[in-house]
């Protein structure tokens, strides 16, 4: 019986620990790993809750063969009351090695698109990922999405 109430307790302290809560995640597939700059994926989801503040994430996943340690996109934003464009680059590594998660040859990325979280209106969000290095079709990447996640109140 000690050992169920301790296991319950330990339980409650992890999950209380817990700070982010992950509300979407949608990553697209390139066939043959190319992402061609005329492939333009979207993203849209809803946000119901305002009342929490968002981080948002570019999520990027690729082969150790990947030629570049960074990649520029143009993201296109609409939300409830608007459309804007902005041009960002995301390091994926600092000098030999990359900066994200991997296994065997396979690196994933969750990389900010800002600092901190920010409070969203109540709405469809729309998120469209464009590729614009200097070459048109980029080799070695299997996926690239976003991530959306709530973040709880620290207590």
């Amino acid at each position: 019986m000690k050992k169920i109430i301790l296991f319950a307790l330990l339980a409650m302290a992890l999950l209380q620990a817990c700070k982010r809560i992950d509300v979407y995640e949608k990553l697209a597939f390139f066939p043959k790993h190319e992402w061609v700059n005329t492939h333009q994926p979207a993203f849209t989801f809803e946000i119901t809750d305002t009342a929490h503040p968002y981080q948002l994430f570019f999520v990027m996943r690729h082969s150790d063969a990947y030629r570049y340690r960074n990649i520029w996109l143009n993201i296109q934003v609409k939300d409830p009351d608007s459309t804007y464009n902005f041009t960002r680059e995301f390091k994926l590594a600092d000098g030999e090695k990359w900066l994200g998660t991997g296994m065997d040859d396979i690196y994933e990325h969750r990389i900010p698109f800002a600092n901190g979280a920010h409070l969203l209106k109540k709405g469809d969000y729309t998120f469209t990922l464009s590729q614009i290095m200097r070459e048109d079709t980029l080799g070695n990447v299997l996926n690239a999405g976003i991530r959306v996640e709530k973040v709880a109140p620290q207590q």
